[in-house]
């Protein structure tokens, strides 16, 4: 080999490695300079609740008609049947002694959700939903339904023309097709408010932030950031679910525009190790901060295998009385779970590392709910595990 040639070989090899070194170093400082994990922050006004800041609950009873002989059977619906006459009787129609055979009416219940501060004269959505036999409420029309809360005072009266997102169809031979639920409609603005819940938020001295998910320390981190950024001692955690809020003397705009200014500042919730388990669909959904003592671990099944292959047993060509006959054949297996081995897990696994483990090594979820109920029986899951 020329010297050119070793000369040429040198050269490439030198800046082939320090190619391969500035990679790696540069590789290790973003690797260095990136965190673990990075911290979570969320608004106040996605983790607390304002107190008098909620919804109320309406419901009430209607008829809808118009109906193409999918209502109720007024037979087997006395209360559809009552009312119908009831609401004839106010028109001025009196039909209390007759007969009545239709179906194209319909008892239903109505509900809605009055968000708070709504005005009088605003729309709210309906939901109706069928009490009877009936058998779709497609092309049907709610009439006049007053609203009640839970004080029973009417709040709202809805009335329209209900939306179904299903239908239903049947053959004369008995045979149907049935798509979504046609037995519940929707009405979009299909009721007037006509009264406001009384509550005046701005002329309120105080106030609590109801947290959604109670934890001491987040609380008490909610109570720290609203002084910090007012530079006043107005928040105190009370308890794991709630922080009472004080308006500052002389503050502009009461307590309306403390909300509004508080609201959008950034704290990093904190919670319980938890473990929720749902046993019918075998999800597992582990949070933060699981983790696992040291604690040994063996699974292993006794799977019995009984399979049964019949075969058939013909005579032997011109035999004289021989008959074709079935033979049972059995055979069973036995799988005793001798070549699984005793696992040591060492105390800092973090439950991540532990599932992932178990799926690598094939084991389904079914197993890995009864592991880690095992695991914490034994103490060894420093976490709360929930089971629904």
């Amino acid at each position: 080999m020329g010297v050119k040639m070793k000369t040429y070989i040198y050269k490439t090899l030198s800046r082939l490695f320090l190619t391969v070194t500035l990679a790696v170093l540069t590789a290790g400082v973003t690797l260095q300079a990136a965190p673990a994990h990075a911290d979570v922050k969320a608004r106040i006004k996605d983790i607390v609740q304002f107190e008098g800041v909620r919804d109320n609950l309406l419901i009430g009873y209607g008829l809808a008609v118009g109906l193409n002989g999918t209502g109720d059977t007024l037979n087997n619906a006395p209360f559809t049947q009552q009312s119908l006459i009831g609401m004839l009787e106010r028109l001025g129609v009196n039909i209390r002694d007759l007969s009545m055979t239709t179906k194209n009416v319909a008892a239903v219940m109505v509900t809605a959700t009055l968000p708070p501060f709504t005005n009088e004269g605003a729309r709210i959505d309906v939901t109706v939903s069928t009490l009877g036999d009936a058998k779709s409420l497609e092309g049907g029309t709610l009439l006049v339904t007053p609203l009640l809360g839970a004080d029973g005072k009417v709040y709202a009266v809805a009335q329209g023309s209900v939306s179904v997102g299903g239908f239903t169809a049947s053959g004369s031979s008995g045979s149907s097709v049935t798509q979504n639920i046609p037995t519940t409609g929707r009405i979009s603005g299909g009721a007037i408010v006509e009264r406001e819940v009384p509550f005046r938020l701005n002329s309120m001295k105080t106030t609590r932030l109801s947290l959604r998910n109670p934890d001491f320390t987040t609380a008490h981190r909610i109570a720290d950031t609203i002084n910090a950024f007012e530079k006043a001692d107005i928040a105190h955690a009370q308890n794991p679910a709630s922080v009472e809020l004080s308006l500052p003397p002389g503050y502009k705009g009461g307590m309306v525009s403390l909300l509004t200014d508080i609201e959008p500042l950034e704290v990093q919730p904190d919670q319980i190790a938890r473990v929720v388990i749902d046993e019918r669909s075998g999800v597992i959904v582990m949070g933060a901060h699981v983790h696992i003592s040291t604690v040994a671990l063996a699974q292993g099944n006794l799977t019995i295998r009984i399979s049964e292959t019949p075969q058939v047993s013909q005579p032997t060509p011109f035999s004289q009385g021989g008959t074709t006959t079935t033979v049972p054949r059995t055979s069973i297996s036995v799988d005793s779970g001798s070549d699984k081995k005793v696992a040591l897990l060492k105390g800092g696994v973090s439950l991540q590392d532990l599932v992932t483990s178990l799926n690598a090594l094939g084991v389904g979820p079914r197993d890995i709910i009864t592991i880690l109920q095992s695991i914490k029986a034994a103490g060894a899951l420093q976490a709360q595990l929930k089971v629904m």
